[in-house]
């Protein structure tokens, strides 16, 4: 009889042993560096690749309850598959983590790294906006979940990204409408821009090609309170000095719906047209839209301090569009 046992059952009683071994090390590490105050997110990985990055590579195969459930070992596979950039798996354990460990110290980190990863899968402005959006709502539910984390500024940090680039997305649609010469859909989507995000760069480029498309469609006055609203809002942006150039050309002077707003404070609110077209002949055939412009088409009612938008502030007619379809 063997009273060593087989060597198959002495290769897997060591790496139970070295499992629990990591696990304490993991705990130990953690409990070590919250003491010394804020950490960042990479402050943590560097941490746990020190302590786990020479654990045993046959974690990540083989059918144990280890493999399964053990939180350092789903911890570890994540960062593998993160650093090698194979953002679907590691997508894959860090949803697995959250599912069976929530409670778990390393939760809030587990949280925020999967944010990361789909903005990691968002690529560029003219793809597929779905991951960005994704990333929003993870951002955001890991700030619901853990308020006062140490990765909580961080995460605000990350949302404002998140919405410059659905900002820029969204205003890059918008040029390529105008550029189609759809005019009427390329203003529709430059006024969703200005609504929905006047505190980013993107505003007043939005605000300068909305009165660009105006202006192809014949409405001069909407495109002149437009131009107006851009140099008083947005004095030093890069739109600026091509708004004057096209408020000049178009006529220079304000229409008289903003003169007459003129012994109130201004805003880039007072500036919404509500004056109809001089020359309607002269505008295209284009889908019809609501009556009324100033919700729609026009510049927003308010622009200033709104409020932080959600992951569906455009809602499904704006993040299900696709270029070549009118939206």
């Amino acid at each position: 009889m063997n009273l060593l046992g087989s060597p198959l059952d002495v290769l897997s009683s060591s790496k139970l042993s070295g499992l629990r071994l990591v696990g304490c090390l993991i705990l130990g590490s953690i409990f070590l560096v919250s003491c010394a105050g804020d950490i960042s997110p990479s402050d943590v990985r560097s941490g746990l690749k020190k302590v786990i990055g020479g654990t045993d590579e046959q974690i990540f195969i083989g059918d144990t309850l280890d493999n399964h459930y053990h939180p350092n070992v789903i911890m570890k596979r994540g960062e593998a598959y993160f650093e090698k950039e194979e953002y679907a798996e590691a997508l894959v354990e860090y949803n697995h983590f959250m599912d069976l460990h929530r409670n778990h110290v390393l939760a809030p980190y587990a949280a925020f790294r999967i944010g990361e990863i789909h903005v990691m899968m968002a690529k560029t402005i003219d793809r597929d906006p779905e991951p960005m959006h994704k990333a929003i709502a993870a951002f955001e539910q890991m700030r619901r979940d853990f308020p006062g984390s140490r990765y909580d500024a961080q995460a605000q940090q990350k949302l404002e990204e998140c919405h410059d680039w659905i900002a820029q997305m969204h205003l890059f649609v918008g040029q390529f409408y105008y550029r189609r010469g759809s005019y009427l859909a390329a203003a529709h989507r430059f006024g969703q821009v200005i609504k929905t995000y006047p505190d980013k760069p993107a505003a007043s480029d939005a605000l300068y090609y909305q009165a660009k498309a105006y202006h192809e469609m014949g409405a001069d006055d909407w495109a002149k309170d437009n131009l107006v609203a851009l140099l008083d809002k947005y004095p030093n942006s890069t739109a600026s000095d091509a708004g004057s150039t096209l408020l000049e050309k178009i006529g220079g002077a304000p229409s008289k719906t903003l003169l007459a707003q003129k012994s109130d404070p201004v805003s880039v609110s007072d500036a919404a047209p509500t004056a109809i077209p001089s020359s309607p002949s002269r505008i295209p055939h284009q889908p019809s839209v609501s009556s009324s412009p100033t919700s729609t088409l026009g510049v927003p009612q308010a622009l200033s301090q709104p409020p932080t938008p959600s992951a569906d502030t455009f809602g499904n007619a704006f993040t299900a569009c696709r270029l070549g379809a009118w939206c």
